[in-house]
């Protein structure tokens, strides 16, 4: 079966890009927790749009993307960044999701470009807490920009909105798009 979206890998990896640029842009409103999540999700969304991965690569990708979600919020409760950073180690965890469901195929890292979200046994588990985080992510980006008053202001409230709907748009396409 053909992926819905054929260019959904890279259409992730260039949310994950602008994400990472905006966040890297918003430099002292970021701590280095959520600069690092920012940069290694758009590292392993680059290596998914790359592609040529087999389950090892998968498993790998998802190891890296849950320890950077966990290192995402060390240190980080109680200051004005701390919804930010747990809303990337959401994203990163979704992510991680997604690269876990394509070990668990035993195929490629676009494995699941080819086998949908559909499966059964652990990658149809994967799948439906793939869809309900990315489902979940949405909905914080859109309550964040339209019910809770802003943290930053500015330039680095601009950059953290920019970063913030990339993320969901990212997820979203990695959702749909396969």
């Amino acid at each position: 079966m053909d992926p819905i979206l054929p260019a959904a890998p890279w259409l992730m990896a260039l949310a994950a890009l602008v994400s990472a640029v905006a966040c890297v842009a918003a430099w002292r409103a970021v701590p280095w927790q959520g600069r690092q999540s920012a940069l290694v999700m758009a590292a392993a969304m680059l290596v998914v749009a790359a592609g040529g991965g087999d389950a090892a690569r998968g498993l790998l990708l998802g190891a890296v993307l849950l320890l950077s979600a966990m290192l995402g919020t060390i240190g980080v409760r109680g200051t004005p960044a701390a919804a930010a950073c747990c809303h990337r180690a959401l994203v990163s965890l979704v992510m991680a999701v997604c690269a876990f469901q394509s070990a668990s195929s035993g195929a490629s890292t676009d494995a699941v470009a080819t086998s949908g979200h559909a499966g059964h046994g652990l990658n149809g588990v994967l799948s439906i807490i793939g869809i309900v985080g990315v489902v979940g992510v949405v909905l914080w980006t859109v309550v964040a920009e339209w019910f809770v008053e802003p943290v930053h202001e500015g330039r680095a409230a601009k950059m953290l909105t920019i970063e913030s709907w990339a993320m969901a748009a990212g997820v979203a396409v990695m959702c749909l798009g396969f």
